[in-house]
């Protein structure tokens, strides 16, 4: 597979994503859910945006030759502050896509480095972020993510690709392969069944503590067992959530990104 198209792949990711509804709190096309500042649009903007960045994600993983991956994530990290800056141009400084600049940045990366040398690229995510949690997250408390890991002790997406992001490898990227129906009942499944086991550091944010883990876990649970929304249980049980999200403007923006990735690997691995 060329670099094109891995990099092709990131971009189709984003847009899969964005496009996929109705996702409860989050920008589709049919509504901006808890994001008042944000529609599709946007999001089409801030993805293509980033088309650049993905290309050049793929060539450091390409032509990377050293034995450190650490030294290729510092690359793909310099890499990833300019996509931001790029980002937040095209969006009038709305944060769209950075969580998803720094993870799906990684699987790019990872899975061009694979394509030249082999390997695994969840593996190879480990390798390149040997240490992470520890060398960002120690004494700050600037960002969300550094305040709650100092207040919970989560590291969030650092901690998440640290382990080589187990919940795509063991349990979305699995969930995404058995799937069957129309794409958009796919990967709305795939969402929830990612809602029932994350720690979204974005819905922890939103209600301001930890215990609403448990209820999303729940209302992930309870849609699976009726089915997903291939169902009629199911899809009006999404619909109610989607409200009760938007009430009490609740997002799962972590969610959303691990469901980008799980995108990306399922369009590499033919799954999609």
């Amino acid at each position: 597979m060329a670099i094109e198209e891995i990099a092709q792949n990131a971009l189709k990711a984003l847009l899969y994503e964005v496009v996929t509804n109705p996702k409860p709190g989050l920008v589709d096309p049919a509504d901006v859910g808890s994001h008042p500042d944000m529609n599709v649009y946007m999001f089409i903007d801030s993805s293509l945006s980033l088309e650049k960045y993905f290309v050049q994600a793929a060539e450091i993983g390409f032509n990377f030759t050293g034995q450190d991956l650490r030294q290729m994530f510092e690359l793909l990290r310099q890499a990833g502050i300019k996509a931001e800056k790029a980002m937040l141009a095209a969006t009038n400084n709305v944060n769209t896509h950075k969580g998803a600049v720094f993870s799906l940045g990684l699987f790019v990366c990872a899975c061009a480095y694979c394509q030249k040398h082999g390997g695994n690229e969840f593996e190879v995510i480990q390798m390149m972020t040997r240490g992470l949690v520890k060398h960002d997250l120690g004494e700050k408390s600037e960002t969300a993510g550094e305040r709650q890991f100092l207040q919970y002790g989560k590291g969030g997406v650092r901690a998440e690709a640290e382990a080589g992001y187990p919940l795509v490898r063991s349990v979305a990227l699995p969930f995404l392969a058995q799937t069957s129906g129309d794409l958009n009942t796919r990967l709305l499944d795939t969402l929830m069944e990612i809602v029932s086991e994350i720690e979204d550091s974005n819905l922890i944010k939103r209600a301001g503590n930890v215990e609403v883990i448990d209820w999303s876990h729940k209302q992930a649970q309870k849609y699976l067992a009726l089915g997903g929304y291939g169902t009629r249980a199911g899809k009006q049980f999404m619909l109610e959530l989607n409200c009760i999200f938007k009430e009490k403007n609740y997002s799962l923006g972590g969610s959303a990104d691990l469901l980008i990735i799980t995108i990306f690997m399922g369009l590499q691995r033919g799954i999609i």
